[in-house]
């Protein structure tokens, strides 16, 4: 699978029990399209929200997020990596 980074916009003032649940909303329906959310970061101040995902394609990406409740931006694959 494919690894992918997706932005949230306009999320100004999330705090970090907002940002837990968002991603638990997640995983509670991910397999549904063959997506694993591996974390998610947050700039309350901007409002911007990341998450790094394993997952078919960045379509399968999207549905996840929308149907939990917070449409997504942009995704972006992330075809190289380094540790």
């Amino acid at each position: 699978m494919a690894k992918f980074m997706d932005v949230h916009r306009g999320m100004e003032g999330i705090t970090q029990d907002q940002l837990v649940a968002a991603h638990r909303a997640d995983l509670a329906i991910e397999r549904d399209e063959g997506v694993h959310f591996e974390r998610a970061w947050a700039d309350p101040k901007d409002g911007v929200v990341y998450c790094l995902s394993e997952a078919p394609s960045a379509d399968a990406v999207k549905r996840v997020h929308e149907r939990a409740g917070h449409p997504v931006t942009e995704v972006h694959p992330v075809p190289m990596e380094v540790s």
